[in-house]
């Protein structure tokens, strides 16, 4: 006994010095007694990052114009006033407003200066801190708190920067880029936040590396996206840890190519204060890691401890609890690859199902690793490692590292999307509404059948709604008004959304 008690207390400080190292070296990156300098260029291709995970800047020297905003001034003025090329420096003092990009290549830019931020307050009245339907948006250096719906979220943007942002109790989604490609989200901190920190809805090509996340339902999600790595995050105190899974009744079907990777998955037992009936309501507090009905996953090198339900959970559709009859997101989670990872101390509180299931294996503890549901093709490089249940269909893994998966970033930015009058329904449906409607299944608002009942051949309702919505069921939130998009593309997306057939 005294042996074990001794191994488990020299685990247990390998655990507090790594993280400690970990924090130290991730996220205090500038000194906080020092200005935080301007950067020397500017347009940020988001390519090639170097051994450090750091990105990399840049083809061409800043040639735009730098705007400078000062306590008392207003950010969103300055944006309006940029043209795209240029910078946006924001200088310590607290702005109460909700910034709007809608111009290419902006970069918002907080100057920091003996340990004062710029800071974006919402005081539970704005709905969002920074909004960008852009495409190179850079957002940097901010603290914002106090959001009722989202931090920083993007809007059909591409090759966007979102780095080293403090984001505190800002409502539904603390980072949320939605419909975007070729994307990078380093180096932020957040917590207290009602659905996920960070959530990548919708996008290809993403990287989301060296962030903290913690006191919020979920840490990092990854849904209905493809091509995206998440490394050396440290996810704690949540209710789920880091998820990767298919919403059903989205626009986009697919969720795969994911490596999530050296990560620190620790003490995920928040209690779960997500919105009731929405997906992120069902995760069971002492969830580390969550993959339902995604593809191509490989779950590689992290620390996951302390997790009370279950280390790692892979399950289908139907197991995770979707009712959702969209016939065109198949349901199961295929090719599934576990490598190495360092897993203790999971599994010591586990809930409902797995609780009545490591019953029937007569012990109270849950385990490292569950396999529930359908799914082919899975595999594991040491089974024998872990406490598993249902990774009997799971063969050797033919792989034994992705050292040679660098970034998911492309070599060159994605060029703007080219519009059509015919496509600006679609992609504001996509780019704005899919964030909380799905087609069946409840999300953050009324799934989108509801809506079309409700407003049936009545376009204009829906366009009187969403410039001056009201909130008519207590069972939902508040929807925020989007009275910043134009007539044309209130009316189209509503036109869009009657239209719908799934």
């Amino acid at each position: 006994m005294k042996k074990k008690s001794g191994f488990l207390k020299i685990i247990g400080l390998i655990l507090t010095l790594a993280v400690g190292v970990f924090i130290g070296k991730t996220f205090f990156t500038s000194s906080p007694s020092e200005t935080v300098p301007m950067p020397t260029t500017m347009k940020y291709r988001n390519v090639g990052l170097t051994k450090d995970s750091t990105q990399t800047a840049m083809s061409e020297e800043f040639t735009g114009t730098i705007i400078q905003v000062k306590k008392g001034e207003s950010i969103q003025k300055a944006v309006q006033a940029a043209n795209p090329g240029d910078l946006i420096q924001v200088f310590p003092g607290t702005y109460y407003e909700t910034v709007y990009i809608d111009k290419d290549n902006i970069s918002v830019q907080g100057i920091i200066i003996k340990g004062e931020w710029p800071t974006l307050d919402g005081k539970k009245e704005l709905n969002d801190a920074f909004l960008y339907s852009g495409n190179s948006i850079h957002i940097e250096n901010f603290k914002i708190m106090n959001y009722k719906g989202n931090g920083i979220m993007g809007q059909a943007g591409n090759n966007f920067v979102l780095r080293n942002n403090w984001i505190m109790d800002a409502g539904v989604y603390g980072i949320f880029p939605q419909y975007g490609k070729n994307g990078l989200v380093e180096h932020n901190v957040l917590s207290g936040i009602e659905d996920a920190a960070i959530y990548v809805g919708m996008c290809d090509n993403i990287d989301v590396l060296h962030n903290e996340v913690f006191n919020s339902v979920a840490g990092i999600e990854i849904e209905n996206s493809r091509h995206a790595l998440v490394e050396n995050n440290y996810a704690h105190n949540n209710t789920g840890g880091i998820l990767a899974f298919i919403t059903p009744g989205l626009p986009i079907k697919t969720a795969y190519d994911i490596i999530i990777r050296n990560n620190f998955i620790v003490n995920n037992n928040h209690p779960n204060f997500g919105a009731p009936g929405s997906i992120v309501a069902g995760i069971p507090p002492g969830t580390g890691i969550l993959v339902m009905a995604a593809d191509d996953v490989i779950i590689e090198n992290n620390i996951i401890s302390g997790n009370d339900n279950a280390g790692i959970t892979i399950v289908d559709l139907a197991t995770g609890g979707s009712t959702s009859n969209d016939r065109n997101s198949e349901p199961n989670p295929d090719r599934i690859v576990i490598l190495d990872n360092f897993m203790h101390n999971n599994g010591n509180n586990p809930t409902g199902e797995i609780k009545a299931l490591m019953l029937t294996q007569l012990s109270t503890k849950g385990p490292d690793i569950l396999a529930m549901g359908g799914g082919v093709g899975s595999t594991i490089r040491d089974k024998n490692r872990y406490r598993t249940f249902g990774l009997d269909d799971f063969g050797p893994a033919q792989i034994t590292d992705t050292k040679d998966v660098t970034s998911f970033l492309l070599d060159a930015p994605v060029a703007p999307r080219s519009v059509s009058k015919e496509e600006v329904g679609q992609l504001t449906y996509y780019g704005v509404c899919a964030g909380c409607h799905a087609w069946e299944e409840r999300l953050i608002g009324p799934p989108t059948q509801i809506i079309q009942a409700i407003h049936a051949n009545n376009p204009q309702g829906i366009v009187d709604y969403i410039t001056n919505p009201k909130n008519l069921r207590k069972d939902y939130p508040e929807m925020p008004p989007q009275d910043y998009l134009s007539d044309e593309a209130k009316m189209a997306v509503a036109e869009y959304i009657l239209a719908m057939k799934e």
